[in-house]
Parts: C-alpha cells; structure tokens; sequence
C-alpha cells in the first residue's frame, strides 16, 4: 500500500490527512510540535496555550461559509462536536439590509452560514479525529529537513528528518504553512524553484479574546458572522467564539506610533468601545477579559510558485494550505481554503492514481485556479485599503475611487454601497465574502451588475466610525488606565 507522508500537523496537514484517508493509502504525519493536551476538550484548549509553531492561534478565526459546506460534507461529526462545545452556526441572512429589497428567504441562503468557533478549539477536534482514523499516524517532534529523489523521473523517494532518519514516502504533501518548506528541499536537492508572487498586506493586528458573562448576544452581528466593519483608516472587528466566547480584532497599518497603546489592555478597550456595534459587548455585566493583548504583523499575501505550474515538477511532492497561498488573514478564509485545498487534491489523487510527472501537473493546475482568484481579490483590496488608511495617517486627501471599469461593471465600493439596501447584493457580495463564489464570476453576472445599478441609494447614515484624530486621542488618554 503507498505511504504518504504530510510533513506539517495543523490544520493543512490535518485536513489532508483527512481527505487523504478516503483513499488507499497509509498516512503518516511529521509534526515538529508536541502532541496537543488531552482530556476534556475545554480544558484541553485552555491548556493549549503555548504553541510556538503557531503564533496566529492566539488571533481572531472565523470559518466561512465554504468552510461549513465541507465539514457538513466530509467530516459531519467534527461539525457537530465544535456546535456541542458551544461554537453557534451562524446564519449570515440575519443580516440582510432590513429597509431593503428582496428580503425575503430564497434558494441557497441555507449555505450562507459561517462557524464561531476558536482556531485551538476546531484544530483539536480535528486532530482528535484523525488521530482515531485507521490508517493514520500522527508523529509529534519530529521535523523534516529534506527530501530524497529519484533524478531519473523525477520523483519523491522518501524524506529526511533532523536526526537523520529516512523515511520512505511514495506521496509527500508540504503542510508546513507559510514556511513552505518544500522551496528549501527542492533547492537543496537542485531542482530549480519556480518565483513565488507576493504583495504585502500592510496590516498589523492586536486581538483578546473575552467570555460572555451572559446568555444572550449583547448586540447583533451586522456583518452576519461579525460585528464592526472596516473603517477609513483601521478595522474593528469581534467574532464569537466556542464555550461562550468572543475575540475583538483591532487592525492598524504596521509602524502607526500614535495607536501603539493598542497594545495595552486600556488603549485596547478604549479603541474597541469607540468602535460602532463593540461597546456593548464590553460592558462589565456583560464579559470579561481572558487573554492579554496579542500583536502580530500579518504575512505578505503570497502565491507560492514551488505549487503552481511554472514549477519544474517532481512526482509524488504536493503543497497544501498556507504551503501553497496565503491571503490576508483579514478576510479570513485561510482555513476554509485549506480544507478545500486538501479535499480537492485527494480527489485528483483518487481520478488520477498513478504516481507520475503527469498528475503532478494536474495538481499544479489545480491549485493555481483555486487560489489564484483570492490572492489577487486580497491584493487588489489590500493595496486599495492600505492607499486610504495611510492618507488618513498622513493627514492628505484620500485618493479617489477608483475609476469605473472601461465596459461601465460597477467597482467594489459601489457593491457594497448597494448591499445595504439590496437583498439581491447583499446575497451576491456575501458568497464572495464567504468564500462561495469568486470575485470573476460575481462581476461576471449581468444580472448581479444591473440589479447593482439600480440598487436604492444607502442610508448616508452607515456607522462610520471615529475619525483618526478622535481614535489616537481616546487611545492615547487611556494608556495606562486599569482595565
């Protein structure tokens, strides 16, 4: 029976693990991590703290909409163990424009659901059930730093870790997330590495997670899965949680000095309660805190070009997730895409089992038209976001809208100024949003385009948030103040 080895135990390597499974094969897979806490799954997750090798696990985690469709389709019951552990599926019609048109339920809005649930809580139960699966191991400590090829075809013989030790493989899958690991084996082995494309994101993020103290929500979600919104020069967003939780993402331009108390528990609450549709849920009766402030500086968005298909290929390797592409965690559809990266690439495997040059290719192919559409819908949007919030910093005029589209399609600004009054929009943008449809075939629907031409005029009363001035003041008299 073929062995394939997923080098990388997260959520890529998991899911391919997972969707790997279906197929005639044994599974091993190489984690350099320690294996998570075991127990009950609550307390496995407070325990679970401390995870070097994943630093973006102590950050805000939304699962989209795709993210649900493949859970409900291949791995029900880890969806049903994430809604027992209090993660709420969350029907994102709540939020349709209530003064708009066409409100009404219609055929789909069943797949506009997304999951609050914690990155340590989801990769648990995922690790949880691949680990039981027969035919699957899972080894922890354990790090590759290279692979062996046959040079004849070419073609994956086995991988090497640190202590030397070979490990035969006929299928490797680089899961080890923005590493990609794969680029260093590959050149080590002197295989030329393809040119990976990259934009930077241009955003820094400052999280804390809190527990609600009460039953109900103390305010409504306005962005179906969220509360907040992406304002004209940072973003405040609060995304719920498992166990009767919720986490509260502050996103500012790296380097900005005069928001740098964002950092700490005050200029954090300050600028959370400054936020429209956050300060409820701030209220002392209403949460308290459970982590610190945590900062990171989100990854550049990156097409890996070692998974696409300029790459000279090798039989046998495969990137999955992150190792692949990586979006702006903005918009949060890395784990989504993941699942549906590892899920898709097992089907090519099982139409396309032969191990050759060939189905390396059709892989390649693959991954470059999944992940293509969101890495230039996340570059364009971020280059256009960054250009506005750095005039608000630097105290210029914004740059203009840009220009309509030469065949007269409608921009993204006007599409989101017609979703709040528009059901039809809304419905279109949110698939987007949610990782059902792509950015080309949303603004490749005439009929989407024209009901975004004739769409009521939104209420100019759409919260705006505090201004710049009025954001770094409040920030900055809070430094220091007890929370």
């Amino acid at each position: 029976m073929p062995t394939a080895v997923v080098t990388g135990g997260s959520v890529a390597g998991l899911a391919a693990a997972l969707a790997l499974n279906r197929l005639d094969l044994t599974v091993l897979v190489l984690d350099r991590a320690p294996a998570p806490p075991d127990g009950p799954l609550g307390e496995a997750v407070d325990r679970w703290q401390h995870r070097p090798t994943v630093p973006q696990t102590h950050h805000s985690h939304t699962l989209t909409s795709l993210g649900v469709r493949l859970l409900r389709t291949h791995a029900p019951g880890i969806l049903a163990e994430a809604q027992a552990a209090g993660a709420p599926l969350l029907r994102l019609t709540e939020a349709l424009p209530a003064s708009g048109t066409d409100s009404t339920p219609r055929p789909g809005d069943d797949d506009l659901v997304g999951l609050g649930c914690r990155r340590a809580t989801l990769e648990l139960l995922l690790y949880r059930a691949v680990r039981e699966l027969p035919g699957v191991t899972v080894r922890h400590g354990t790090t590759v730093t290279g692979l062996e090829l046959d040079r004849r075809t070419p073609r994956v013989r086995a991988v090497v870790t640190t202590d030397g030790e070979r490990i035969p493989a006929d299928l490797v899958l680089d899961a080890t997330g923005r590493r990609a690991q794969s680029r260093v084996w590959l050149a080590n082995a002197g295989i030329p590495v393809a040119r990976d494309l990259t934009s930077p994101s241009e955003m820094t993020g400052h999280t804390r997670f809190y527990r609600l103290r009460t039953a109900t929500r103390p305010g409504p979600l306005n962005r179906g899965n969220a509360a907040g919104d992406i304002f004209a020069h940072y973003a405040g967003v609060l995304h719920l949680g498992d166990q009767g939780t919720f986490s509260i993402a502050l996103g500012t331009l790296p380097g900005d000095r005069a928001l740098q108390a964002l950092r700490t528990p005050a200029g954090f609450t300050a600028a959370a309660r400054a936020t429209p549709g956050l300060a409820p849920w701030l209220d002392d009766a209403v949460s308290t805190p459970l982590s610190p402030v945590r900062a990171m500086t989100f990854p550049a968005n990156t097409l890996r070009g070692v998974a696409g298909p300029l790459q000279e290929p090798v039989a046998g390797l495969f990137s999955v997730g992150d190792a692949a592409c990586v979006t702006d965690p903005l918009f949060g559809r890395g784990i989504s895409l993941a699942l549906d990266h590892a899920f898709r690439l097992a089907d090519l495997l099982a139409g396309m089992p032969d191990i050759t040059v060939e189905q390396r290719r059709a892989a390649a192919r693959m991954t470059h038209e999944l992940f293509t559409p969101w890495y230039e819908h996340s570059v364009a949007a971020d280059r256009t976001r960054t250009a506005r919030w750095r005039a608000a910093v630097e105290g210029v005029e914004p740059p203009p809208a840009p220009p309509p589209a030469p065949d007269g399609r409608p921009g993204a600004e006007q599409v989101a100024a017609a979703a709040r009054t528009d059901g039809t929009v809304w419905r279109g943008m949110t698939r987007m949003l949610m990782t059902l449809t792509t950015p080309a075939e949303l603004f490749g629907d005439a009929g989407f385009l024209d009901r975004v031409r004739r769409a009521p005029a939104p209420d100019p009363a759409h919260p705006a948030g505090p201004s710049r001035a009025d954001l770094v003041r409040c920030v900055s008299a809070a430094e220091g103040a007890p929370v």
